[in-house]
């Protein structure tokens, strides 16, 4: 049985459960299957299944429903979208689509955090991902677990 008498619809199934590297090498493979692999079938597969929720408060939103899924895959693997007002940014592993989460440091606890004699709260620069970033005071000390 010819592969190519199969529906595109059954193509991108298939596709979709493969990962998204090899989808994409797949549209390098037959004519046929570039259609296949771009389709939202296969790309909503390599998307976390609760994307919608968590990008729905990002500067995303707006957009988010005009990218095609493979567009929306690849553009949040490149490039990581802020969420939680702005305290946590939010990825996708290009390889796997597993999710990555960079948390700024107001949102952990710290403890002493508001105290100025173990740590110093400092501004950063317009390019920095997160306004604010936390360092240990010369005179204090550390333990970890």
């Amino acid at each position: 049985m010819e592969i190519t008498i199969l529906p595109d619809e059954c193509i991108s199934l298939i596709i979709s459960l493969t990962s998204p590297r090899d989808a994409s090498r797949l549209s390098l493979v037959c004519s046929l299957f570039p259609s296949a692999v771009n389709s939202d079938v296969v790309w909503r597969k390599f998307l976390p299944h609760d994307y919608h929720q968590i990008l729905s408060n990002s500067a995303l939103a707006s957009s988010m429903d005009s990218l095609s899924k493979k567009q929306l895959y690849f553009h949040i693997s490149h490039h990581p979208v802020l969420v939680d007002n702005g305290n946590m940014s939010f990825a996708t592993d290009k390889e796997n689509g597993k999710k990555c989460y960079m948390i700024s440091s107001r949102r952990l606890s710290i403890v002493w955090g508001g105290t100025p004699t173990y740590w110093l709260w400092k501004s950063l620069s317009a390019e920095s991902r997160y306004f604010l970033s936390i360092s240990l005071s010369h005179n204090s000390f550390m333990f970890s677990k």
